[in-house]
């Protein structure tokens, strides 16, 4: 499926939480509080991508881990539940991945639940080139591990 990345525009809103509300993964009631200070300042060194085609089918979200020399942590992938298993993932996490090595960043780091519910997520990223580096029980909450993903980013 041929689309455009883009950086997320606040008219788009709307369709991102329909796309997070379709995977049924993540609260999309969090995104305006997490998209705040994006679309007042945008001085920060957060990533906001959306893959369009000609609207949003899908969004990631990756901010700079504080107090580290180049590493980033992608905290968010949603795709569109009709058009999944399409390479839209794949094609925004290389997107990714190239604008964090054209900018001199080492390190990407990708966090999701170890519930069961995220199985197709983890094994995403295993086929992407992630590695499993961490497991924190409880983490989310009582019953839900966080799963931390790596990979080296190189030119």
């Amino acid at each position: 499926m041929k689309g455009l990345i883009q950086p997320l525009r606040k008219e788009q809103l709307g369709k991102i939480k329909e796309i997070i509300n379709s995977t049924e993964l993540f609260p999309s009631e969090l995104i305006d509080t997490m998209t705040a200070d994006y679309f007042q300042e945008n001085t920060n060194q957060e990533i906001w991508l959306t893959y369009n085609n000609p609207e949003p089918l899908g969004i990631l979200y990756c901010a700079p881990e504080r107090m580290t020399d180049g590493t980033y942590n992608a905290l968010l992938l949603a795709i569109d539940k009709k058009h999944q298993g399409k390479g839209i993932g794949g094609a925004l996490m290389h997107h990714l991945e190239q604008q964090l090595i054209s900018d001199g960043h080492r390190l990407l780091l990708v966090e999701t639940s170890g519930q069961a519910d995220f199985e197709q997520t983890r094994q995403f990223y295993l086929k992407s080139g992630y590695e499993i580096v961490a497991r924190i029980p409880e983490y989310y909450e009582a019953g839900d591990d966080k799963i931390v993903f790596f990979k080296i980013l190189s030119k």
